[in-house]
Parts: C-alpha cells; structure tokens; sequence
C-alpha cells in the first residue's frame, strides 16, 4: 500500500513570513519536519507541497523531493488534492510544517487507522495540557462519540457547560496529523468553496462533515511545540535540545 507524507509549507505567511524556513538549531523547520516524515515512512514517500521556489531549493538540496503548487488554495487539504492528483498513492498523510517536534510513531499510527477504517477521514487528538486554556481561539477543541467518531470541532470551548456544579469535562484539542484517500481529497476539492461552518471557526476538517465523510478520531501524543509566530522559536529550540540529551 503506497502512503504519501505530504507537508504544505507556504512562505507568504501573516504572521511570521518565511516560516518554514526559519533556523531551528542551524537547520531549517522544514528539514526538521521531512525528517521525521521519512523515519515513519522513508524518505522516498515524503514530499514538501510549496508554492515558493526558495524553500523548494532548500528541501531539494537535502535530498528531499518537492512539488511546486498553486499559492491560491484556501487551506491545507486543498493544496494535498492538487498533489493528489499528480501522485498516485492509497493514502495521503497531511504533516504541518511548522511541528518539528511531530513523533514518526503517531504517523504511522494514523496512517494504520486509516487502513483499518478505509470510509473516514483519520485525525489526531489529544487532552489539553493543564497550561491550555479551553475558551484559547488558537486551539481547536474536539468532540466525539464513544468510538471517537468525530462529533464537530470548534474554537469555543465544547462541550458547553450550563451548570458548573457537575464538575469539569476532560477537554479534547486537534492534533494536525490527518490520512486521506484519493475519493476523499477529491469531494473536498471539488466541492469548490468553504462550508459555511469551516468559515466561521476556520477549521478546515470541517468541511467534510458538511460533505457527509465520517471522521475518525485518535489519540496521539499529548503536546506538540508548533512555531507560530516568531516568540516560538526559542522555545521550540530549547525542546528540540532536551530530545536530543
């Protein structure tokens, strides 16, 4: 079965322009990223999707294959269906760029559920560490069901509570690590614009609820470091060092 680790990386970014590209312990976060991507599956089944030929330049002097993309997709999954449609593979394996911290285990172990559960769309998940605020925009919190079906996710905290005398939910946040097959990258391009609710919390899997895909939760490893603005940076350095003692 061919699986295909797809990482977007963009360089117009508004927050922190030139983000992949940022040092992180004298290499690029990029770099960082397709390492981990190709311990899980082999370098030969990574590919960096760019719209940017300077980060194509760096990723391919590292020996690491590219894609150069349109720079107009609105999200992430839009930009792995226009990869879809020029490489062939069974499952696609969507890594954020900007996660150098990512553990190869819960890519593989994602990419396993999704050939177990070959109809849904597979994502990660994690408790909120004790630090994280539930009512935080910046993290997408999950609901689901008993089998870890994927109920709606939101930047609100959810589930709501009207009654704060019966104690505090265990809060569920978003881990960007997703598989895809070829049928369902091609109901989310092709259907051509936002669902209404993905605009409104700008959570891109979303958009396959409205489009009737199940998605299938799955517990990955409880915190990643992801580099958002530049005040990250420094941080996320210092967790690169402490893994490597």
């Amino acid at each position: 079965m061919k699986i295909l680790g797809i990482i977007p990386a963009r360089y117009k970014s508004s927050r922190f322009p030139g983000k992949p590209l940022v040092m992180l312990n004298g290499k690029p976060m990029i770099l960082h990223v397709a390492e981990k991507a190709a311990e899980a599956l082999g370098a030969d089944n990574v590919v960096v999707a760019t719209d940017d030929d300077r980060i194509a330049h760096v990723v391919n002097e590292a020996g690491y294959q590219t894609i150069m993309t349109l720079d107009t997709h609105p999200t992430g999954t839009d930009r792995l269906w226009e990869v879809a449609q020029k490489i062939p593979a069974q499952v696609y394996v969507n890594l954020q760029g900007d996660e150098p911290l990512v553990n190869p285990q819960d890519i593989i172990k994602v990419a396993n559920l999704k050939n177990e559960y070959p109809s849904y769309v597979i994502n990660g998940m994690s408790e909120l560490a004790p630090h994280e605020d539930p009512a935080n925009i910046n993290i997408p919190k999950v609901l689901v069901n008993s089998r870890n079906d994927l109920v709606y996710m939101s930047r609100l905290p959810i589930p709501g509570i009207k009654s704060p005398g019966i104690g505090k939910p265990v809060y569920l946040k978003q881990v960007c690590i997703y598989a895809f097959s070829y049928a369902d990258l091609k109901a989310y391009g092709e259907m051509g614009k936002k669902a209404e609710f993905e605009a409104f919390e700008d959570i891109e899997i979303l958009r396959f609820l409205e489009l009737g895909i199940p998605v299938k939760m799955v517990h990955t490893q409880a915190n990643t470091l992801a580099v958002d603005v530049p005040e990250d940076v420094a941080r996320v350095e210092q967790a690169i060092k402490q893994t490597l003692s």
